[in-house]
């Protein structure tokens, strides 16, 4: 016996296609954008089929947000990181400044 549902992927291509005439009145610049779109759909596809909903645009949605949302993540990781190092490079300046003012000990005192 055969299937008798269109497995996801397929659902998402058909999408795709439908789509097709939108994406080409698109800028060339935000061609690769929406793509990417489809691509992170795709990339969950596995679970987009368990949710089974009757219009795969819900699933796509949710699977873009998922992905923006881990990418936010990542930039938030990357400016918290880069703010600590941004700290450590201002307390070394700090102490070097330190240094430069009294180049030895107890210079202040004279």
């Amino acid at each position: 016996m055969g299937r008798t549902n269109p497995t996801f992927r397929d659902r998402l291509e058909r999408l795709r296609a439908d789509w097709s005439d939108y994406r080409r009145a698109l800028r060339r610049r935000d061609e690769p954008h929406f793509d990417r779109l489809f691509e992170h759909a795709r990339a969950h596809a596995d679970a987009c089929g368990y949710l089974n909903h009757d219009s795969p645009i819900v699933p796509v949605l949710l699977s873009v947000a998922l992905e923006q949302q881990a990418a936010i993540a990542a930039l938030e990781e990357r400016v918290a990181a880069l703010e600590a190092a941004e700290d450590d490079s201002v307390r070394a300046v700090d102490a070097c400044q330190t240094v430069i003012e009294r180049p030895w000990p107890g210079a202040a005192d004279e």
